[in-house]
C-alpha cells in the first residue's frame, strides 16, 4: 500500500511541470467554465413549491377582481426566488413553474370575478399564510 502511494506521489510530482504549462493556440483564449453550484434540495422545497403555486393563484384572482391591477404577489414571488434560489437555476425553474401553474389553473376556470373566485382567493391567501408561518417556524433561523 505504501508503495502505491509513493508511486502515485512521485508520478504527480513528475507531472507537475506539465500541469503548470499554459495551453497554446485557441485553447489559451478560451475562458474557464463557470463554477457549477451543486443544487441540493432543501427539506422544505415541496412546501415552497406549493407556496409558489398559491402566490400564482392569488396573483391571478386578485387582479381578476381588483379595480386596478396590482403586482404585489408577483413581486413577492420574485423576492422569494431571489432569497431561496438565487444561484440555483433548477430551483428557480421549479418555483417559477409552480407560480405559473397556480396562475394558469385559475385563468383556465375564471374569466370574470365571481363569488366563488373571491372565496377561492381568500382560501388560498389563508393557506399561503399558514404555509409561510409553518415554513418559517420549522425551518427559519
Amino acid at each position: 500500500m505504501k508503495v502505491i502511494r509513493a508511486a502515485l506521489l512521485i508520478g504527480l510530482t513528475l507531472a507537475a511541470p506539465a500541469f503548470g504549462q499554459k495551453a497554446t493556440g485557441d485553447k489559451a483564449k478560451e475562458t474557464p467554465p463557470a463554477a457549477i453550484i451543486e443544487e441540493k434540495p432543501a427539506p422544505y422545497d415541496e412546501r415552497l413549491e406549493r407556496l409558489s403555486e398559491i402566490l400564482g393563484a392569488v396573483h391571478y384572482l386578485r387582479n381578476l377582481c381588483a379595480d386596478k391591477p396590482e403586482d404585489n404577489w408577483r413581486a413577492s414571488m420574485q423576492q422569494l426566488i431571489q432569497l431561496e434560489a438565487g444561484k440555483e437555476p433548477g430551483r428557480q425553474e421549479k418555483l417559477t413553474a409552480a407560480f405559473n401553474r397556480g396562475y394558469r389553473s385559475f385563468a383556465a376556470i375564471y374569466t370574470a370575478c365571481t363569488d366563488s373566485a373571491v372565496v377561492a382567493e381568500e382560501r388560498y391567501r389563508n393557506e399561503g399564510a399558514t404555509l409561510a408561518t409553518e415554513i418559517t417556524a420549522r425551518f427559519g433561523n
